[in-house]
């Protein structure tokens, strides 16, 4: 559809709604352009994908669809019927857990990334928005951490239990999507009704719990606020922690979040380096607990970061450790090597619904960079349109966008579709910036639709109750992005993107 440099442009479409975790709102296939004459709304310019269209404005609306077949009849969402939990190589328990919840059969990405995590392979998670992705890491982690408590359970009580303590760590960039994961990690329960793991989300008002969780769900500050009070503590949980998820990977790894996300992997790979040393040289070279992280964990954050943004050669930075004496000089030869070829005592997985990898300082390039090795498991629609979405473009211009806005927010709906949705209407509006949201919200306040608002600039107490509102009521939400970062909001009806 060609517009003319002066129209706007509205764009509808259907998203799924089958399970609540269909209905993650990331629209990484649509595109924005600046618009050349003033308007109320500014969008900032963002491509993912390309049409023909120049300096032109969107508005977004979608209206849900309850099928989750394509337009070829094929199932764009599930495995195949003869894929099963236990199939992935899933304990009964974990299967049957899932069963309860409602999940009797995994998703495509859910099929492809179990084996993979399972395997113990640093894996990498990039597919499209409300494909299942937060199931495929957390399913076989809890697996793993159930296993690890039934083998101390059933050890011989003349056996001394040696294992230390499994901890999974999740990293999530906001505090929504934090308590979210929390959710449905307990949603997964035992027969008699206890949770598989015990889980805890520690971030904005809430402290650190006294007696460790098996899992912990946090945001990069509030853990470097907590590791760095005490060294003793800081090395004590990363020895801890056996599995590491980066949830929202590509915000993560870019922007503010950027130098604290990429400072804890480096003291995560620190502690396996200082373990693998200590087990290979145990004999000739003892390494004493209260080793000195001051001179080498700097080092080794200077190092680390410069490997995810550059590809210099770092051959010259290997002589940089701290010696006191002649005799250390062996040492530091042990530590070079070590450095380059240890053994791996973490598993790391990261999760995006829009990773792109060109360019070496994208998320994508950076991961590339600095797990080499890792698996990549690609949704089958990342990055490009989903056949489970209706789409549809309305050019509008600038004096039209007004009513067009507050039509498309009327939309009527099938009765199919507002059954599916439990006869509740949801509709939300995105909007590029704060200021947005606030004109946006109160052009629909003038025309008597009744409307709440979600942005950064609304507290941690608002945001919560403004969401559980949405959840219970319906209605109309006019939000940022703050709202499409993985937060799960169930039987949408109708998106809107200004």
């Amino acid at each position: 559809m060609i517009v003319t440099r002066s129209a706007l442009m509205l764009h509808l479409q259907n998203p799924p709604i089958r399970y609540h975790f269909f209905s993650h709102l990331n629209h990484p296939h649509i595109t924005f352009f600046k618009p050349s004459s003033p308007s109320l709304f500014k969008p900032r310019p963002f491509s993912q994908t390309t049409p023909r269209l120049t300096q032109t404005r969107p508005f977004v609306i979608a209206s849900s669809s309850s099928s989750s077949q394509g337009s070829k009849g094929r199932d764009t969402f599930f495995a195949q019927e003869n894929v099963s939990w236990t199939s992935l190589g899933l304990s009964d328990t974990v299967s049957r857990a899932l069963s309860n919840v409602g999940l009797n059969r995994p998703s495509l990405v859910q099929a492809s990334s179990v084996p993979s995590v399972l395997s113990g392979k640093d894996v990498i998670i990039a597919a499209e928005t409300g494909s299942g992705k937060t199931y495929s890491y957390l399913v076989p982690l809890i697996d793993k951490l159930r296993g690890t408590q039934e083998h101390s359970l059933h050890a011989e009580p003349d056996q001394e239990v040696t294992l230390p303590q499994k901890v999974l760590l999740v990293l999530c960039p906001n505090v929504q999507l934090c308590e979210q994961v929390v959710r449905m990690a307990n949603s997964l329960c035992r027969d008699d009704g206890e949770t598989i793991v015990s889980v805890a989300a520690i971030c904005g008002k809430q402290g650190w719990p006294i007696r460790e969780p098996d899992i912990i769900v946090t945001t990069p500050a509030a853990l470097l606020n907590y590791v760095d009070l005490d060294r003793t503590r800081r090395m004590e949980f990363m020895r801890g922690v056996k599995y590491v998820v980066f949830d929202e990977a590509d915000m993560l790894l870019c922007g503010s979040f950027q130098n604290k996300v990429i400072r804890l992997i480096n003291l995560l790979r620190f502690d396996e380096k200082l373990l693998s040393r200590s087990k290979q040289s145990a004999a000739e070279f003892p390494m004493k607990q209260e080793f000195s992280l001051s001179s080498a964990d700097a080092f080794e954050g200077e190092e680390l970061q410069n490997e995810a943004t550059t590809e210099e050669d770092d051959n010259d930075k290997d002589d940089i450790v701290d010696i006191d004496n002649e005799a250390e000089s062996v040492k530091q030869r042990d530590w070079k090597r070590v450095r380059k070829n240890y053994k791996r005592s973490k598993q790391y997985i990261f999760v995006a619904a829009t990773l792109p990898v060109n360019g070496k300082k994208t998320a994508g390039g950076i991961l590339k960079y600095m797990f080499p090795d890792a698996e990549w498991v690609y949704g089958n629609y990342l990055h490009c349109h989903n056949p489970r979405l209706e789409q549809k473009w309305i050019e509008v211009t600038v004096d039209t966008q007004v009513d067009e806005l507050i039509k498309a927010v009327n939309h009527s709906f099938r009765s199919e579709d507002l059954d599916n949705a439990g006869g509740i209407h949801r509709t939300m509006v995105f909007a590029n910036t704060v200021e947005a949201v606030e004109a946006v919200a109160k052009i629909l306040i003038r025309s008597g639709i009744e409307c709440s608002r979600y942005h950064k600039n609304c507290t941690l107490e608002e945001r919560a109750l403004t969401l559980a509102d949405f959840h219970e009521k319906g209605g109309v939400l006019v939000c940022t992005d703050a709202a499409a970062r993985g937060v799960d909001i169930p039987n949408v009806l109708h998106v809107i993107q200004v």
